[in-house]
């Protein structure tokens, strides 16, 4: 993602989703997202095996049960 890419989604979000931003915030933002979609490269281009991260790991909290 180009710098001018990310300054222009991140103008065309704040349009659409009604979000005031001057053009500084927006620089701003477009670098942070410059900067996390950096390390979403670094992470996709690490190749993971079925066993690196098994599914039963994960485990959903448990929702308290109603109180009566």
């Amino acid at each position: 993602m180009t710098e001018s890419e990310a300054l222009a989604y991140v103008i065309a979000s704040a349009v659409a989703l009604k979000v005031p931003m001057d053009a500084a915030r927006a620089q701003r933002v477009a670098t942070h997202l410059q900067r996390t979609a950096g390390m979403a490269d670094l992470l996709l281009a690490h190749p993971l095996e079925v066993d690196d991260e098994p599914a039963e790991i994960y485990c959903p909290a448990l929702a308290d049960p109603p109180q009566d």
